[in-house]
This record gives structure tokens, sequence and C-alpha cells, in this order.
């Protein structure tokens, strides 16, 4: 199975990390994938976006141009990417930053305020573990425990933030799955 995945925010939101650990949670699993990002002429505030592909088989192109799922972290995103969703697809919204969802019947769309959950949890920071665990347990594209031994390989420098992010991918995926 492949699956094609667009990510979108503004720039200092973690949209690249998100990207990066989803990719590396892939190849864990012995995955195929792909990841390609996009930024903005401004370093922080502008526009940012990354494109991942996971697949059991070999990626031929890795541009996504209908993706499976989107990842909007703010309003700009939404309207750039949800339209190109493959029917049947998913959209993952942060509501605590977007008071508006998407009128497509066609895919599923969920709204996450992850922003309060992240303050709930005591670290405002980690609001994109949230909305990653969520984009997992939506679409299940990896497992959460690749997920989490992807977060525990990429900043093994820093082991003191395993235990918050892991508690954000688990509020995310248990949101959606009260959704579901």
């Amino acid at each position: 199975m492949t699956q094609e995945i667009i990510m979108s925010g503004f720039g200092g939101q973690g949209v690249m990390v998100m990207g990066q650990l989803l990719t590396y949670a892939g190849m864990l699993e012995d995955k195929q994938v792909s990841w390609i990002p996009s930024y903005g002429p401004e370093m922080r505030g502008g526009t940012a976006n990354c494109s991942i592909i996971v697949s059991d088989l070999a990626i031929g192109a890795p541009i996504v141009s209908e993706p499976h799922a989107v990842v909007a972290m703010n309003l700009p995103s939404i309207a750039k990417f949800a339209p190109s969703i493959l029917p049947g697809g998913v959209l993952v919204i942060n509501s605590s930053l977007v008071d508006q969802g998407c009128d497509r019947a066609d895919i599923k769309t969920y709204m996450v305020p992850a922003n309060e959950i992240a303050a709930e949890l005591g670290n405002g920071k980690v609001a994109n573990m949230i909305i990653l665990g969520a984009l997992v347990a939506a679409t299940g594209i990896v497992t959460v425990d690749s997920l989490i031994k992807a977060f525990a390989k990429v900043f093994a420098s820093k082991p003191a933030l395993l235990t918050i992010n892991e508690q954000a991918i688990r509020r995310g995926m248990e949101f959606i799955e009260k959704l579901k």
C-alpha cells in the first residue's frame, strides 16, 4: 500500500519535523519512503510544507500532487492543499488556529485542537506531535510504536523530550479514536 501525505503550516510549527519522523517511522517498518521539504522565503512565520510518501513498493517519483492525506496547521494550507486530496482521503486540521473546516463531502476531516491539548500537557511546543498522532490514527500509515522509536532515534541527544512527545502523540491518536 502506498500513502502520499502533504503536511503544511507556518514555519516554526514543526511541519518538517513531523514529516521527517513519519518518514523515519516508515523506514523502521522496512517501507520505501520519500520526504521533500518546501519552504517559503521567510525562515519563521513563512509557509512551509513537505511531501511524504510511505509505500510497500518502490517509489517511482517523490512528487505528491494528489495526496491521500493533508495536515493543515493554518488556514492557507487548507486553501492550497485540501482541493487536491483524493476522494476518500483525510484532512487533519489544527482547529486551535483554524476555525473552519473543508466543505468536501468526499473526504474525512478531523478538527484537532492541538494547541489546547498541548497546553493541557503543559508544553505548547508539542502541538505538532498531537497532530502527527492524529494523522497516524486517522490513516494507519505507520504504527505508534514505530513513530515513538523514530522520535527516540532522531532526538537521541535530547532524551528528556521523549516522555512529553510520546504523551502528545498518544493524545492525538486518542482524540481521533474517540471520533471514529
